[in-house]
């Protein structure tokens, strides 16, 4: 197999994990904000982490989301290699956004890109999802997905082996709100029903239907009549501050709908047109600023691609 001598940068999406009636099941990559990750191969086997942040995150290998996907792929690869992984994190963990999801991705499709791009995009969400288990205890890829795959994705199933839907979603503006706290995913797990009525398990599958069903068909207003969660939503939102007002306040301001972002804190809202995705922006100031609670927004759209690789060959004829 032909490896790559030279580093990569990867520069690796946030995302928006469960799309309100999705549990564990939709997400979409943001065109911003984005981790970047440079990673070289070495003689030496193992991982070795890097951090060029300020999150005091640890640098243990197998306690870290990035190394713990690493370490997952590298089992795969007969060949006695090793990696260094340097991170530079501007997506914020315990944000909501998938911060972990990230890293492992970015890591996974780094060395996948040094080891000749010989795995497939659901082998990689296979080996990332090992460093979801490092962050919130459950091995769930509706970060994951859409970090790699890029888009809209359905995880149709993760047993035996990932089953990706990629979704071809129509324009969609985003506005996102991350309030200055932290929501850990594992204690966001922790606190949900384990039984759920009929009745709103119904409801819930008509919802997850209608929304993918308006994606497929670009139909804004199916899509807007879809955004409820009657799971998960109703437990999670009572851990948020300003929920319920900005929920409200972005619907009359024109949005399409929206909720948690993965675990919260962060809020998202989607828009069909940017003008409104900047009135759902000034809702959300307004919120915060009245509650007296730090936050940042990102008015954004989907991002397409998912992970980007670029190598750092240096110019010359061997690079060519």
């Amino acid at each position: 197999m032909r490896f790559s001598s030279h580093p990569v940068t990867v520069l690796a999406p946030a995302t928006v994990a469960n799309v309100v009636c999705g549990f564990d099941v939709l997400g979409f990559a943001l065109a911003e904000p984005a981790d970047e990750l440079q990673l070289r191969l070495t003689e030496q086997p193992g991982v070795v982490i890097t951090h060029e942040d300020d999150f005091g995150l640890p640098t243990e290998p197998a306690r870290n989301v990035a190394g713990a996907a690493l370490l997952a792929m590298l089992r795969a690869v007969p060949e006695e290699v090793g990696v260094e992984i340097s991170i530079r994190k501007t997506i914020r963990p315990g944000s909501g956004i998938g911060s972990s999801a990230a890293s492992a991705a970015g890591a996974v499709v780094g060395l996948n890109a040094l080891l000749g791009n010989r795995f497939s995009q659901p082998e990689l969400v296979h080996y990332a999802m090992y460093g979801e288990e490092v962050a919130s205890g459950a091995r769930h890829a509706d970060n994951i997905a859409p970090a790699i795959y890029g888009g809209v994705t359905l995880i149709r199933a993760t047993l035996p082996s990932p089953d990706v839907v990629p979704l071809d979603a129509p324009p969609l503006f985003v506005t996102v709100v991350h309030p200055q706290i932290e929501i850990k995913t594992a204690d966001a797990r922790r606190i949900l029903r384990q039984e759920v009525p009929l009745r709103d398990a119904i409801r819930q599958w008509g919802n997850v239907g209608g929304l993918v069903a308006g994606l497929l068909q670009h139909d804004y207003a199916l899509i807007g009549r879809s955004l409820e969660d009657v799971v998960v939503e109703p437990v999670r939102s009572i851990l948020i501050p300003g929920f319920a007002e900005v929920k409200d306040g972005s619907r009359v301001a024109g949005a399409l709908g929206g909720g948690i972002s993965g675990s919260g804190p962060a809020l998202f809202m989607l828009s069909q047109d940017e003008a409104t995705a900047r009135a759902v922006e000034n809702v959300m100031h307004a919120t915060y600023q009245r509650l007296s609670l730090d936050y940042h927004t990102y008015v954004t759209t989907i991002h397409p691609t998912g992970c980007q690789v670029s190598s750092e060959a240096p110019a010359g004829p061997e690079s060519r």
